[in-house]
């Protein structure tokens, strides 16, 4: 049973569906709506025992972030230090990648006053 302090997940019956002929399922329109949810968009689909769970990508990667979040404020990571180490960063994956945009031959000629 979890306690006070954890967080509970809303649980809603929304309506029953049923597939169509080549496997489709048709969302239904106040949960789009809800979930700012268009036409094509990504749907992550886990399966979850003898049911499925149909989660928004963006709504996955939403959570993604704030786990990266937690794990740097649990290490004592601040912002400015991560922006602090871009320039080093962003150097090793030019020489990494793009080698010829250090030679000298590969840049362009400066022009003449």
């Amino acid at each position: 049973m979890p306690s006070s302090e954890e967080p509970t997940l809303p649980v809603a019956y929304l309506t029953t569906a049923r597939l169509g002929e080549k496997g489709q399922l048709t969302v239904p329109k106040a949960y789009r709506e809800a979930v700012a949810l268009d036409a094509g968009a990504p749907i992550t689909v886990l399966q979850l025992g003898a049911g499925l769970l149909l989660i928004p990508e963006h709504v996955r990667f939403r959570e993604l972030c704030d786990r990266v979040a937690q794990t740097f404020a649990c290490h004592g990571i601040e912002a400015q230090d991560l922006l602090a180490t871009l320039p080093e960063a962003r150097e090793r994956v030019v020489a990494r990648h793009y080698p010829e945009l250090l030679s000298p031959e590969s840049l362009p000629p400066t022009p003449k006053s």
